[in-house]
C-alpha cells in the first residue's frame, strides 16, 4: 500500500526514510534480442501489460554514487540494464523536491531502467535548493553518467533526458530550457515561480495532480504546459495530491515510460499509449491534453 502522509508535514516522513537502506531491484529475465528498423528501439514490442508492469523486460543492477564524486552533484544512485547485447541506452536523471531526499524519487530508478534506460536519481546539494539549482544538478548528473566507469559504455551521450518532482519538476523545466539538445523532459507536479518556459525546445510531458495544494496545477503545471511551444502532453491525475508522486504509481509510470521511449528512443511503437489522448475524468486520469499526432 502506498504511504499516506498528512499535508506538507509528509516531507519530514520522507526525510526520516532517507536513513533507510536503498534496496537493489529484483532482477528480471533478460529480453530477447530485437532487430529493429529504428536503431534506438530497445526491448520487445510494448503492450499494455508491459508498460504497466512493476518491472520491464530488462534485468537491472545498481551503483551508489559517492558524495561529491563529480562536480555539481552531491550523491545518488545509478540503475542500469545488465544486458549489453542491444547496444547503448538513453540516460535519464531524476531529482526530488524541496527538503526531500533522493528516496522520494527512488522508485523511478528501477522502473525506468528495467524498460531500457540508464537512470540516476540524485540527492540534491541541500534540501532547500531552488529549481534553477536543481536543473543544474540534473545536467551535472547526466554528465556524470557519461563519465562513470561502470555505465559510460552503456550510454548513448546523444540521447539524454531529465525528470523531477516538485521543485525537481521545476528544475526539470529549467534544465530543458538551458539544454535544448535533451531528448525529453517529464516534470512531475512541477513547482516554480516567475519563469516563462516559452523557450523550451525539448518534448515535454507535464504531469500534475488534481488535489495538489502545494504546486497547484492552475498556478504551475497547466501554465507551464501552455507556455511550451514544441511537442508536449499534459496529464492531470485524478484523486491525487502532491505526494502521490513519491510512491510507485502505475499511471505515472505508464505515461512517463511511454514518453521517454517515444522521444529518447524515437520508438513510435509507444505512440499507441499517447495518441489519441486517453479520456479524462475516468479512473486515474482527470485530464489529458497533447499535441497528438506526433
Amino acid at each position: 500500500m502506498s504511504p499516506v502522509y498528512p499535508a506538507f508535514q509528509r516531507i519530514s516522513v520522507l526525510a526520516a526514510l532517507a536513513a533507510g537502506a536503498l534496496a537493489a531491484p529484483a532482477a528480471a529475465a533478460p529480453p530477447a534480442a530485437h532487430a529493429a528498423a529504428n536503431p534506438y528501439e530497445r526491448g520487445p514490442a510494448p503492450t499494455e501489460a508491459s508498460v504497466t508492469a512493476p518491472r520491464g523486460p530488462f534485468a537491472t543492477a545498481t551503483k551508489k554514487v559517492g558524495a561529491f564524486s563529480h562536480p555539481g552533484i552531491r550523491s545518488g544512485t545509478i540503475y542500469y540494464p545488465t544486458d549489453t547485447s542491444q547496444g547503448t541506452f538513453g540516460a535519464i536523471a531524476v531529482s526530488p523536491g524541496f527538503v526531500s531526499p533522493e528516496l522520494a524519487v527512488s522508485w523511478y530508478g528501477p522502473r525506468l531502467a528495467s524498460q531500457g534506460f540508464v537512470v540516476m536519481t540524485i540527492e540534491t546539494t541541500t534540501g532547500f535548493d531552488l529549481p534553477e539549482a536543481r536543473g543544474a544538478q540534473l545536467l551535472a548528473a547526466l554528465d556524470h553518467l557519461k563519465q562513470d566507469a561502470t555505465v559510460r559504455s552503456r550510454i548513448d551521450p546523444n540521447r539524454l533526458a531529465v525528470m523531477g518532482w516538485s521543485m525537481g519538476g521545476g528544475g526539470t523545466l529549467r534544465a530543458a530550457q538551458k539544454t535544448p539538445a535533451l531528448k525529453a523532459a517529464v516534470p512531475l507536479a512541477p513547482w516554480d515561480l516567475g519563469v516563462n518556459f516559452g523557450n523550451v525546445r525539448v518534448p515535454t510531458m507535464v504531469i500534475g495532480a488534481d488535489n495538489d495544494s502545494i504546486a497547484g496545477t492552475g498556478a504551475h503545471a497547466e501554465p507551464f504546459y501552455g507556455q511550451i511551444p514544441v511537442e508536449k502532453a499534459y496529464l492531470e491525475l485524478n484523486n491525487a495530491d502532491h505526494f502521490t508522486f513519491t510512491a510507485d504509481n502505475t499511471t505515472i509510470a505508464k505515461y512517463s515510460i511511454s514518453w521517454m521511449k517515444r522521444w529518447v528512443d524515437e520508438d513510435t511503437r509507444y505512440d499507441r499509449f499517447l495518441c489519441p489522448p486517453p479520456a479524462g475524468n475516468s479512473g486515474t486520469i482527470q485530464e489529458y491534453r497533447s499535441t497528438c499526432p506526433y
